[in-house]
């Protein structure tokens, strides 16, 4: 399987009751396929797995599916701490005909390199689907290392990774010595620095309310490589980074983007909590600047 361009994890919508709304879900969908996003993602970080029941999980899994309809590629998480549940998430989504799979680390466990590969094949195992892995050890709190790689290499279903160490030797690395496995972006400050060094794909949260930008980057670099036209859009979009990371509450301003194109997606589930009216204000108008400095470089003034 090729990952080329935008690839979102979708945010779960909830109501006031911490209920999933999936009314709400499906609207998210059917704007994301119509703004031109490269595939959906259920079970990432920003879709709060972490918080659901695996009925949940289960649940949401298909009807994502459903509602995609073929209109674009489907990839599903399977992160948990048991391999267990992983290897239960990974047949599921099989049941419903993903695309691919979301691999990651087992969360708190700190398994070693080679305990984390064989959590990873045994997923294979059971799914023999294409696989994406996800390099996140600030929040995994392990590395997807070269013993690592190595042994999951074995497989041709490992076939890219979604490198999200912040580390830029870590892009060298992957690009240099690991060229069978695809580079994607998981470090949205850096993506500029990711497609020069041949990534050609993104998965960036930010997509979920801001597709169109995160398209034009995606398409300037990778498509057009025209990185004068790049740096602009990335200038553009660093004060919205600089916000999601600030202070801890990436998925409450993911969620609370989604009101800017009239998808409000209710609450965080707990223990996270709303951004209060500050935190909002000053998302709100980073945004504004961002959209329309974006318009203006398409239309060739900036």
């Amino acid at each position: 399987m090729k990952f080329e361009g935008i690839y979102t994890p979708v945010i779960t919508p909830y109501r006031e009751d911490y209920s999933i709304d999936y009314d709400r879900l499906a609207e998210i969908v059917d704007f994301l396929i119509e703004a031109g996003v490269h595939g959906i993602i259920s079970a990432g970080t920003t879709g709060e797995y972490y918080a659901q029941t695996m009925e949940e999980r289960f649940e949401l899994m298909k009807f994502i599916k459903q509602r995609v309809k073929g209109r674009t590629s489907y990839i599903v998480g399977t992160g948990a701490i048991r391999t267990e549940d992983s290897i239960e998430y990974a047949k599921a989504a099989v049941a419903v005909g993903a695309d691919a799979l979301l691999v990651a680390t087992p969360p708190y466990a700190i398994p070693t390199e080679r305990e984390n590969a064989l959590h990873a094949l045994a997923i294979d195992r059971v799914a023999n689907l294409p696989i994406l892995l996800y390099n996140f050890p600030d929040r995994m709190g392990a590395h997807m290392g070269e013993e690592y790689l190595d042994r999951v290499g074995r497989s041709p279903n490992f076939c890219a990774i979604k490198e999200s160490s912040g580390n830029p030797n870590r892009v060298h690395l992957l690009a240099r010595d690991y060229p069978h496995i695809q580079l994607s972006c998981g470090m949205d400050d850096q993506a500029l620095e990711f497609f020069a060094w041949g990534a050609r794909s993104w998965v960036c949260a930010g997509s979920n309310f801001a597709p169109e930008i995160h398209i034009g980057l995606y398409q300037a670099c990778a498509v057009e490589g025209d990185f004068d036209k790049g740096r602009k859009i990335m200038s553009a979009m660093m004060p919205l980074m600089g916000v999601l990371e600030q202070g801890g509450k990436f998925i409450q301003c993911v969620k609370h983007g989604m009101t800017g194109r009239n998808l409000p997606s209710g609450p965080p589930r707990r223990p996270l909590q709303p951004l209060n009216k500050d935190d909002k204000r000053s998302l709100e108008q980073v945004i504004r600047v961002m959209n329309t400095t974006f318009a203006d470089i398409q239309e060739g003034k900036g």
